[in-house]
């Protein structure tokens, strides 16, 4: 029986494996070794930040609106804001708030009176 060389599959799967690993410093971008297990740890922080991107800029947002809330009024602060927009049926997010908040400070003050009469009332 003849024998099956797996020339054209390894060389596939080694490429594919250093070609994920360019830019790499030494031999992590060209032993396929090396750079498999650099490719490997790499996906691992990839998979790893997607979660804390998404954690991070959810702080940004509330980072953001807490800093307009008090701007527009000083005794009100984020966690009554959002009270408040619950009580008045507001069903904004996060991001949306923050983003009106940077860009249409006039909008988010109107959004930020609403909240308050409803604390009020």
């Amino acid at each position: 029986m003849s024998r099956v060389k797996s020339g054209t599959v390894t060389h596939a799967r080694h490429k594919k494996v250093t070609d994920a690993a360019k830019g790499y410093y030494g031999r992590r971008k060209n032993t396929f070794r090396v750079a498999r297990q650099a490719v490997d740890k790499a996906n691992q922080y990839a998979t790893r930040d997607r979660k804390n991107r998404k954690r991070n800029f959810r702080a940004l947002w509330i980072q953001r609106i807490n800093a307009a809330v008090r701007a527009h009024d000083d005794s009100l602060t984020y966690s009554r804001f959002v009270g408040g927009l619950a009580l008045a049926g507001i069903e904004v997010d996060r991001k949306v708030l923050a983003d009106l908040a940077v860009h249409e400070p006039a909008a988010f003050g109107a959004i930020v009176e609403q909240a308050k009469s409803a604390l009020a009332g």
